[in-house]
């Protein structure tokens, strides 16, 4: 028989004999492949998302703006998606028209008017060209007061030709004459409420004057897709980007970009994290397996085994469990994949039409990453037992061997050196430089307790079996048992903290900014009563409100998103800001809003080209009172206003107040989210109310909570889920681990009834020591957590931590109970088979 087969007949045997031996190997390959599969399919996902195009589906080349802005002064070369939504120069529907192979270019814009009875979607006449459009009675829009309603709309009015209707913009309520009826669109996709104007009326109602959305470019005869395409690319020079096949559904449905970042972030950042967490979990369960089997392999190695057919008997145990437990893992992880995306796109983070990719790339590659992990593992934890000669290794395996290798702890103090030195840089940083460290924080931390694991667990050990010595019996035994066996214990140890570390991280960081934005809030909102409308106030509903009998000022607040640069040198990056525009001057908006202005004049917010600032914010931005701050606008556009204060409550009210006209033309809805009335005094509070009641709904600032805008709420969940796969990963991995050691501890477990102890006094025992090994864990990963937390938040709101006591209390309490169950319920199942094995010899 060759050394192969017989190295190959050995590890199918000790599989085939023992396979309780390798179930903890193969339930920590497993849920290492669920975690990999399930982030893969997500990032897969996100990079393929796509939808087919439902309004230009007959128009074969679409121009539109790119929706990415970027930094023109340097810094970081990536780019961020702009909060709105970019436009086009409408005068470059000319120089598309101009292009050889083009027939027809045709300007297109879309957005949302109001009726009476809900809403309608409004384009220019111009659209039915590629859309379809037949009138089932009337004529086309001619002038800027004639409006075609589909047939749908029509009825829900009860209008017919030659009647008046009033569509709602944001700028107002317009009247307009019914010109025409339109029949209902051949393809069902297109049965939407809508109203056709003319393409110039339609343009100027959208808010944006000389923009348009995209451009439709239809082709001459004779011309190909590709070779329109590339006309019109000459054309617009750079202006616009050219879109064919499924890009032109991105142009209608722009939430698509938003969602391959979403799954692209989430299976690609969040996916990394896991994937290291999970891979480097698994491993370790393998070296744990491995090293628990010391006694076999010194028997293999008396009898004659060469360290190479050891190295190759594990390697080949390795190949055995690991594609099998691979495949096993990938069916729930598929499953989590199909959860997780249905949440998100229930939550309106991801559009209908993009669709969850299942391929066999993320399958493969998660089944790839445990038989890797797998096979290193465990020639890395064979390579002392197949070195050492046949008689020391049979001393060895009867006793523990402490001292840690030496790569080993270089390794171990090395990235603890690291992380105490980034946790020292991330204290000295401000804004989101110090919130960007925080990853490379706890992920160096952790490698460090992985590293340095039989060390911090012999330390542990001393530490906390202290007061265990003073104990009983059983908590004495406790103590000694787990300092003599520090590698058992760093083994169970490390995915409590793991567990810990994460969660704590995730979700104490949502808290802690939950808590700041809320008590941000209630100080600086300081009107009487607040109007709101889910689908928002047109623009001059404030003047509307200030007219009211009772109303002293009225200030109307429209919110949007825009970019900041950050940073500095070629850390310089674009980030992410809520910015409020207002309606009236800085003293109004005093007597609404307490901003805490801290450096500056409160009287100049308001004015045109004028910014005030979040001190975290400018701090983050290096900018002071009288610097112009680069930033750019909804739509990608770019300004430079002047700050003309610093204030510190942005993150209960906004990170930027700038004048309503200049956030208003750069939205795809100008429509006012707020307005926030001061009475005048000695008014009836009740009687004001009701006045303002037309205008919207109305409340008080105790009853007023500003609605999470869709990415914030979004992210909280994200987190909040990552928080729970990570920690519940962890804990199964916690609990596999134990099990594992206590199982394995059966010999031991056996001597000690043998020589007199009690089965209560065994189990006393074993209760001991999950106590130590869940306290050990939980203080660890309750460091990390708050050294990873501290710059984090101070980042982000200003402030520490803030750690909710019952929250974290059940963080600790079910890290504890896993502990505890993890090793009493297999204790007593070896417990009962040692007495049934006692009782049989007796007979």
């Amino acid at each position: 028989m060759s050394r192969r087969s017989l190295t190959n007949g050995l590890a199918r045997a000790a599989v085939r004999f023992k396979p309780a031996a390798f179930a903890g190997t193969f339930v920590a390959l497993m849920m290492a492949a669920f975690i990999v599969s399930a982030c893969g399919i997500l990032l897969e996902s996100g990079v393929r998302a796509s939808a087919p195009p439902q309004r230009y589906a007959d128009v074969p080349v679409v121009a539109a703006a790119d929706q990415h802005a970027r930094l023109t002064d340097g810094g970081d070369d990536g780019s961020e998606l702009v909060p709105d939504a970019a436009r086009l120069d409408a005068a470059l529907v000319s120089e598309i028209a101009a292009a050889p192979g083009v027939a027809t270019a045709i300007p297109d814009v879309s957005y949302s008017l109001r009726t009476s009875t809900g809403a309608v979607t409004a384009h220019g006449w111009g659209s039915t060209a590629f859309t379809g459009g037949d009138l089932a009675q009337g004529a086309a829009p001619r002038t800027a007061h004639q409006v075609v309603l589909d047939q749908a709309t029509a009825r829900a009015q009860r209008a017919t030709v030659g009647d008046h209707v009033t569509l709602t913009a944001a700028d107002g309520a317009h009247r307009f004459e019914v010109s025409g009826i339109a029949k209902p669109a051949t393809r069902a996709a297109l049965r939407a409420p809508t109203a056709w104007l003319t393409d110039q009326r339609a343009v100027e109602l959208s808010g944006h004057p000389g923009k348009i959305d995209a451009v439709a470019v239809l082709a001459a005869p004779g011309t190909t897709t590709g070779d329109l395409a590339d006309q019109v690319r000459r054309a617009v020079e750079g202006k616009a980007k050219v879109h064919t096949g499924d890009g032109r559904g991105g142009v209608e449905e722009p939430g698509i970009a938003e969602a391959k970042e979403l799954l692209t972030g989430l299976g690609g950042s969040f996916g990394g994290v896991a994937t290291m967490v999970a891979v480097f979990t698994a491993a370790g369960t393998v070296a744990l397996c491995v090293g628990q089997r010391s006694r076999e392999f010194a028997l293999l190695r008396a009898i004659g085994a060469t360290p190479r057919q050891l190295r190759r008997s594990i390697a080949t145990e390795a190949l055995l469990i690991a594609p099998i437990a691979g495949a096993v893992g990938c069916l729930p992880g598929i499953a989590l994949a199909h959860w997780w995306f249905d949440q998100l796109q229930d939550k309106g983070a991801i559009p209908e039409p993009v669709r969850l990719h299942v391929s066999w790339i993320p399958l493969v590659s998660a089944v790839g990453a445990g038989v890797l992990a797998a096979v290193l593992a465990g020639l890395l934890a064979a390579r002392r037992p197949a070195r050492i000669k046949p008689g020391q290794a049979l001393s060895e395996a009867a006793v523990e061997r402490f001292r840690p290798g030496v790569i080993r702890t270089v390794l171990g103090a090395g990235a603890l050196v690291g992380g105490i030195v980034l946790a020292r840089v991330a204290a000295e940083e401000s804004g989101d430089d110090a919130a960007n460290l925080a990853l490379g924080l706890v992920m160096l931390f952790m490698l460090s307790v992985s590293l340095l694991g039989p060390i911090i667990a012999r330390l542990c050990a001393w530490l906390i079996g202290l007061p265990l010595r003073a104990g009983g019996a059983p908590a004495g035994l406790a103590a000694a048992n787990t300092g003599a066996n520090s590698r058992r214990l760093a083994s169970a140890i490390t995915p409590i903290v793991l567990a810990m570390a994460f969660s704590s991280t995730l979700v104490f960081l949502h808290t802690s900014e939950d808590h700041a934005r809320d008590d941000q809030r209630r100080a600086g909102i300081v009107a009487d009563h607040i109007v709101t409308d889910p689908d928002g106030l047109p623009a001059d509903t404030a003047a509307r409100a200030a007219r009211t009998p009772g109303v002293r000022t009225a200030v109307g607040l429209l919110r949007a998103g825009v970019l900041v640069p950050t940073g500095s040198g070629e850390t310089r990056m674009l980030t992410s800001a809520a910015a409020q525009g207002v309606s009236g001057t800085g003293d109004a908006l005093r007597t609404v809003q307490d901003l805490d202005v801290r450096a500056g004049d409160q009287s100049a917010i308001g004015r045109p080209d004028t910014v005030a600032v979040d001190a975290l914010l400018a701090d983050s931005a290096d900018a002071e009172v009288g610097d112009r701050l680069q930033i750019v606008l909804p739509d990608g556009s770019t300004a430079k206003p002047k700050v003309v204060a610093v204030y510190g409550r942005g993150l209960g009210v906004a990170q930027l107040t700038l004048p309503r006209a200049a956030l208003a033309p750069h939205v795809t809805a100008a429509y006012d989210t707020d307005v926030f009335v001061q009475r005048t005094p000695g008014s009836d509070p009740d009687r004001v109310a009701a006045a303002l009641a037309p205008l919207g709904t109305v409340t008080d600032r105790d009853g007023y909570a500003e609605a999470q805008d869709k990415d914030r709420e979004i992210n909280v969940w994200a987190n909040t889920t990552m928080a729970a796969v990570l920690g519940g990963f962890a804990a199964v991995a916690a609990a596999n681990t134990l099990v594992m050691t206590v199982l394995d501890r059966r010999r031991e477990l056996s001597t000690l009834r043998l020589i007199g102890s009690t089965r209560r006094q065994v189990l006393g025992m074993i209760r001991w020591e999950a106590l130590l090994v869940g306290v050990a864990g939980v203080a660890i990963g309750t460091a990390i957590a708050l050294i990873t937390l501290n710059p984090m938040t101070r980042g982000i709101t200003g402030t520490s931590p803030y750690i909710p006591p019952g929250l974290y209390a059940a963080f600790a309490g079910a890290a504890l109970l896993i502990g505890l169950l993890s090793s009493t319920l297999p204790a007593r199942l070896a417990l009962r088979r040692t007495s049934m094995v006692g009782a049989g010899e007796k007979q």
